[in-house]
């Protein structure tokens, strides 16, 4: 039963991944699976399901039709909806019976594309892997959609790539329109943020950015579609603590030079006797390392989801929850969502930092701001 989970959940999937990468972008998302996978989706992982709206459907796909095929009646279905509801687009998200069974979802989105009249793609999800996979090969494929290529950049302009609230949080808080400000504070003006508080004409834009700001490891892919078709650099980091004025200095660099960076990589440490042993998603912990460097302190990070190896650094990558809890023993102290407490060694002291995507609601209303929480003027681990 090796990487069983007895004690932690697991990450959200890709599935849900897309359905929050394309939540605002006023498109038809459609999840392949049997009735009910919507309800885990809503009540779980999206918190904007309480203030507005969004074509999100499931295919209620039978045991009769997985076993038969039926692909016909899934055309027919997602065929009337788009009439019925005039989407933007429509993207179909694949589940683990479908995967099984072979579905072959690109060649349906290009059938749907013919018949409906409108843009139709398939996100190669299978429920498999978790939530980076998903949404960021949706953001890519909007990328490669609906930005047109080249683009004159304007100087001090750069694009949020990977905003959702599986990484940010959702109504409760308010870290996106910090990270606005704080950018802004620095002479960075935000041109679009993908995918939260932004329409996909936004988006659409999104060439005419100097630079692409990568926040989470979910906007990594639609980041290297962006340098290929536009030519426009990225830079991965948050603006934590310390580390603010340093990711300020990364992205003026890739602005006069068109090289991509990840400056926070050179802070991460190998040591498992660091002083912080931090685990989550690479892009936020990495930069969170950086801040504490600046204080004079050193932090690891172990990272448990499928990202970019161009994100980890030294990052030391967990799967399954026998290898957190190996890499953790010897830990001094541990910053974590605080699902993680449970598999962190008795005498380590611990640090609650809530992750959506991964404790889903349990811990909404007490994520905190991420950039105020982490304010060199407040730091919180003094």
């Amino acid at each position: 039963m090796n990487r069983s989970y007895r004690i932690l959940p697991v990450y959200t999937a890709d599935v849900s991944g897309v359905c929050s990468a394309l939540y605002e972008l006023g498109g038809m998302v459609v999840m392949h699976d049997p009735s009910g996978c919507n309800s885990t989706y809503n009540t779980h992982d999206e918190t904007r399901w309480y203030d507005r709206d969004s074509l999100i459907f499931i295919s209620g796909l039978t045991e009769r039709d997985a076993i038969l095929g039926n692909d016909r009646k899934f055309m027919d279905a997602v065929a009337e909806s788009a009439a019925r509801f005039h989407p933007r687009f429509v993207a179909l998200a694949g589940s683990p019976i479908p995967y099984m069974n072979g579905t072959d979802f690109p060649a349906l989105a290009r059938l749907l594309e013919q018949r409906a009249g409108l843009p139709c793609f398939a996100i190669p999800t299978n429920g498999m892997h978790d939530y980076v996979c998903g949404a960021g090969a949706a953001l890519a494929e909007i990328a490669r959609r609906f930005v047109p290529p080249g683009g004159v950049p304007e100087a001090h302009t750069l694009n949020l790539l990977g905003v959702t609230p599986l990484d940010f949080g959702g109504t409760e808080t308010h870290t996106q329109s910090s990270l606005r400000a704080a950018l802004e504070a620095r002479g960075w003006w935000v041109r679009s943020c993908w995918a939260m508080g932004n329409s996909l004409d936004a988006l659409s834009h999104a060439g005419g950015a100097a630079v692409n700001l990568v926040v989470s490891a979910v906007g990594f892919a639609a980041a290297e579609v962006l340098r290929a078709r536009c030519g426009t650099p990225w830079v991965a980091g948050l603006p934590l603590g310390g580390f603010a004025p340093q990711l300020a200095a990364a992205l003026e660099q890739a602005q006069e030079t068109g090289a991509c960076a990840v400056p926070y990589a050179e802070t991460i440490s190998a040591d498992a006797d660091a002083d912080f042993t931090l685990i989550g998603e690479p892009v936020r912990m990495g930069s969170l390392c950086a801040a504490l460097s600046r204080r004079g302190q050193t932090a690891r990070v172990l990272c448990p989801l499928e990202a970019d190896p161009a994100l980890l650094g030294v990052s030391c990558r967990v799967t399954g929850e026998e290898e957190a809890e190996a890499a953790l023993r010897g830990a001094r102290r541990v910053a974590a969502d605080p699902l993680y407490r449970a598999v962190c060694p008795q005498e380590a002291a611990f640090d609650p930092l809530p992750h959506q995507a991964f404790s889903g609601r349990c811990f909404w209303k007490t994520t905190p701001d991420l950039i105020r929480f982490f304010e060199e003027e407040h730091w919180p681990w003094d």
